[in-house]
This record gives structure tokens, sequence and C-alpha cells, in this order.
């Protein structure tokens, strides 16, 4: 796929699941928005804002104006995900925005989320844009157990705080497929492995491990990933398990070395080529780099508990 192509899901029982490709950190294949052609539609995840006019294209590919829009629902309020609400929200009047209770005050005000963002991604700021407020009454704050419904569907609500507090997946049974938002790790194009997002500051290895656990046991047809597309679930989350279990110790054992955790986070970036050789050519050098410090970072504050 290219930026801003549209296609199909088709693993598993995927029904009238379609997903864009929204070119995160300009790179295609890295970044999902998901569209549901239900009897209410519904987005799931938004993108990061800048990407706008290729989900509302998207949209209008499928056959859903703009007044037609039911729900947007960001998976998490990390701006990956969640950056578009307010922009979509603006542009699809009678939509309400489903988000997880945590997450739904920044995404009404969202500026210490993006002051945070900012922090938290150093350079990669770059790619966002500011992220707008969602009006409050259009929030509809989403807690484990609950149910969505679509009219043809009802999407049961799972929470995985793993990843982050306010991060939910979502599991549509006349798919059997599970919208996974960052439990599942990333898989994007090119990537020899998969690859743990581990951002600060609330990153939980064994919160990520019960939560790919959490979708082992839904037994899916289909994995609807953030990071990216449709999958057959096969053994991809055990795999993922084991790749972030491995990452936190390659970080831990590296602190141990090294007298200061800047020094950890120089180290793994000034030896990318060797610790993830293909990321440079999935992202560019820059911004491979840049996602490494990131990660790390967020390892670090786990293991200072």
């Amino acid at each position: 796929m290219a930026v801003g192509d549209l296609q199909e899901a088709t693993a598993g029982d995927s029904t009238d699941v379609y997903y864009v490709d929204t070119g995160v950190y300009g790179t295609a294949e890295y970044g999902t928005v998901y569209i549901l052609d239900t009897d209410r539609p519904a987005l799931v995840d938004t993108g990061i804002g800048t990407d706008t006019d290729l989900v509302l294209d998207a949209m209008a590919e499928v056959g859903i104006d703009r007044d037609e829009l039911a729900c947007i629902v960001p998976t998490h309020v990390h701006l990956d995900h969640a950056g578009g609400a307010g922009y979509l929200a603006a542009e699809c009047p009678n939509s309400e925005v489903y988000v997880h209770g945590i997450g739904a005050p920044h995404l009404v005000d969202p500026g210490q989320l993006w002051q945070g963002t900012k922090a938290a991604v150093g350079d990669l700021i770059d790619y966002y844009a500011e992220p707008r407020p969602v009006p409050e009454e259009r929030v509809v704050e989403l807690s484990d157990g609950d149910e969505m419904d679509l009219g043809d569907r009802t999407l049961s609500v799972h929470h995985v705080p793993g990843h982050a507090p306010h991060q939910v997946a979502l599991y549509d049974p006349v798919s059997d497929g599970v919208f996974t938002a960052d439990a599942a790790g990333s898989y994007a194009a090119g990537l020899d492995a998969p690859y743990p997002e581990t951002p600060p500051p609330t990153f939980d290895l064994e919160q990520c491990l019960a939560d790919a656990d959490l979708l082992a046991d839904l037994d899916p047809s289909a994995l609807y990933l953030g990071h990216f597309g449709a999958w057959e679930p096969g053994d991809l989350l055990g795999t993922y398990a084991d790749a972030l279990g491995e990452w936190v110790a390659d970080v831990e054992r590296a602190r141990e070395r090294f007298a200061d955790d800047e020094a950890v986070v120089q180290h793994f970036v000034e030896r990318i080529d060797e610790v993830r050789p293909d990321s440079a050519a999935v992202w560019g050098e820059s911004t491979a780099r840049a996602k490494m410090a990131m990660n790390v970072r967020g390892v670090l504050g786990y293991l200072d508990g």
C-alpha cells in the first residue's frame, strides 16, 4: 500500500471493515485508521491530525458521508491514534467521540497532552498537528466491559492498559476480529520482527503481557493492528510477547553497564544499525533514532517502578 490507499480487510471473517494508510512519520504501511461500514458508521483511530483529508477521502470512497459518521473511536489518546479526533469531529458534525474515561479529559482539553507528547517524542513532534479540542458534550467515556452499538453489530470494549492506561481493544463479533490498538506491537512493512512500542511515561511490561494474553483468549480470526493493517493471528501475539520481554531485558542489562540513563539511551541510539538494522529502512535514519530513544526511555521509566 501507499500513503492514502484504502484496503478492505480480508483476514479471517472480516466483513465491512476497511483501513486507510495514514502515512505516520511519512512512512507507508505504518499508521492505520479503520472504517466500519456499519448501520452506524464508525472510525477506529483517527491519525495524527495532518492526515485528516486522507481519512475523509477514504470514508467517501467507502460511501460514508461526513454527516453519516456516528462514532469516532480513538483506541487511546497517544496522538498517532487520537491526534485527528478534534479535526474529524469538526468535519463530521453528527459523530460522537468514544474514548476510555482516563483519556477523555485529554481530548476535551488537549493542552497537557500536547506538551507531554512533545516531551516524549522529541524531534518527531514535527510530524504532528497540534490537537484540536473535542466538545465535551460529544465525548462518550468507555470502560472495560462496555458495548458499542453500531446497529448491525456490537463492539465489546476491553481495557488493555499496558501500553497506556487509557488504551482499549475492541472485539467485533460479526467479523470475529479485534482492533488491537498497540497491544499487539508494530508490524510495519519492512520490519524483520515485531517492533515493541514502549513509550514513556506509563509503559508496563507485565500488563502488556497480560494484554496480549487477553487478546489471545478472545481467539479472533483477525487482528486489526494500529501498526499496521489486518492480520490472521497465527503466532503473532506470542511472537510479540517474546520480543517485548527480550527488549526490556536488553535495556535492563545496558542499564547495569552505564553510569546514567542518558548513556543507556545513547548506547541504543548509536547502535541502532545493530539493534534494529531494519528500522532506518522503514522510517529513515533520524526518525528511527528518535523512536529508539523514546522507547528506551519508556523502558527505563518502567524499570524505575
